[in-house]
């Protein structure tokens, strides 16, 4: 059976259907039940459906789609941060976090990636960008909350709006407020100061196609210390319905340590790539940063032990 004569396949043809039709994608009842619909739709791991081998009339609405998941997922962040940030002065936005639909899928996303990040970095970063933080910046502030409280988090979006309303989220906290700096440029536009970090973020939604994602990547190779790690959020089976996929092909000059695909509701795939070049033992600029504790919690023996019963994830050996 063809891929696009799927069940699955077929429902979310239809959602993206009815997704296409509405007016506005702001926050609504209408706009959150198709988009919840669709997320629980595309959400099933065991799958053997490869979106790249579909019919070119389905890999249009599939880029269509995910324009229009991007689009949504700003205006759903953008609303939220308005929220927050007009709470009264005495409340610190960043304790009602939890209002935000999808927080609890970034504390999980969170830890997966600070413990696939100890694997493989023998310090912990000074420095970290987020390309296209948006105007609700959670990976940098989970990150920055509960596993890296001495870490300086540079946050890169082209949108001023979403910079100004991120701004105000930690503006009132005492301590990201001083760990938290924002920069409204496009990434590709940032030339010096990026050898500076030792990780960079690359969001799932900067570079919406292929071509952009690919043409972000090469900019980040470019300008990037050698040794430095690249993290992306890429996606897997039918959750590439929603999000771009970063291939291993499209990661020239640098080395690809991991793919990581979760297979409960944490969406995102994570990819881990070193810039060549650099020794793994010491930071950015050969300076030699503290060693990651062991984390009696780590989900690392979580992903390891999963690999051992679905593969869902893929080392790569060191070749330098």
């Amino acid at each position: 059976m063809a891929c696009e004569n799927n069940l699955v396949v077929k429902q979310i043809i239809d959602l993206y259907d009815q997704i296409s039709k509405l007016e506005c994608l702001k926050p609504s009842k209408n706009v959150d039940t198709l988009f919840g619909q669709l997320v629980s739709t595309c959400l099933p791991t065991d799958t053997n459906i490869d979106v790249t081998k579909m019919s070119d009339e389905v890999k249009d609405m599939r880029s269509n789609l995910i324009k229009l998941c991007g689009e949504a997922e700003g205006y759903l962040e953008q609303h939220f941060s308005t929220i927050l940030g007009s709470l009264p002065e005495d409340q610190n936005p960043l304790d009602h976090l939890n209002i935000f639909p999808y927080y609890n899928n970034y504390l999980k996303l969170g830890k997966l990636e600070f413990d696939l990040l100890s694997q493989h970095s023998s310090h912990v970063p000074n420095k970290i960008a987020f390309v296209g933080s948006g105007p609700m910046p959670l990976t940098s502030i989970v990150l920055a909350k509960f596993h890296l409280p001495n870490t300086t988090f540079h946050n890169f979006d082209i949108d001023a709006h979403a910079n100004t309303l991120a701004s105000s989220l930690v503006s009132r906290d005492p301590d990201l407020s001083k760990r938290m700096i924002f920069h409204t440029t496009d990434v590709l536009n940032a030339t010096e100061g990026l050898d500076q970090y030792d990780v960079v973020f690359l969001a799932a939604l900067v570079g919406m196609d292929k071509e952009a994602k690919v043409k972000a990547i090469e900019h980040l190779e470019k300008h990037m210390a050698p040794g430095a790690i690249l993290m992306l959020r890429s996606a897997h089976a039918l959750r590439a319905f929603l999000y771009p996929i970063v291939d291993s092909s499209d990661l020239k000059g640098f080395q690809l340590l991991t793919i990581y695909h979760p297979t409960d509701d944490v969406v995102n795939s994570v990819v881990i790539a070193r810039k060549l070049g650099g020794s793994t033992m010491t930071g950015v600029n050969g300076t030699r940063g503290c060693m990651f504790m062991p984390c009696n919690c780590s989900k690392v023996h979580a992903i390891m032990n999963n690999r051992c019963k679905k593969l869902m994830i893929e080392e790569f050996s060191a070749i330098e």
